[in-house]
């Protein structure tokens, strides 16, 4: 079994934000959804589904930003 970066999605109120992705990226992130479905057990409708926790666990594992966000609230 593949070990995928994001795990199973985690419902919570939603922000409407809208945007336009590259017919590669969409492709990719359709794979990415049934790959982790497969994985999961938890069929995944859309895709874009997958941008949000995508984004969040990239935040969290970018070590700069977080040092650089850390010394951004140490000078306010």
């Amino acid at each position: 079994m593949a070990k995928l970066k994001l795990g199973a999605l985690v419902e919570d109120k939603p922000v409407k934000v809208s945007i336009e992705l590259p017919g590669a990226l969409h492709r990719d992130l359709a794979a990415y959804a049934e790959i982790l479905a497969r994985e999961t057990g938890q069929p995944i409708c859309d895709p874009a589904r997958l941008i949000v926790p995508m984004l969040e666990r990239f935040i969290s594992t970018d070590r700069e930003f977080t040092k650089a966000r850390r010394s951004l609230a140490g000078k306010t």
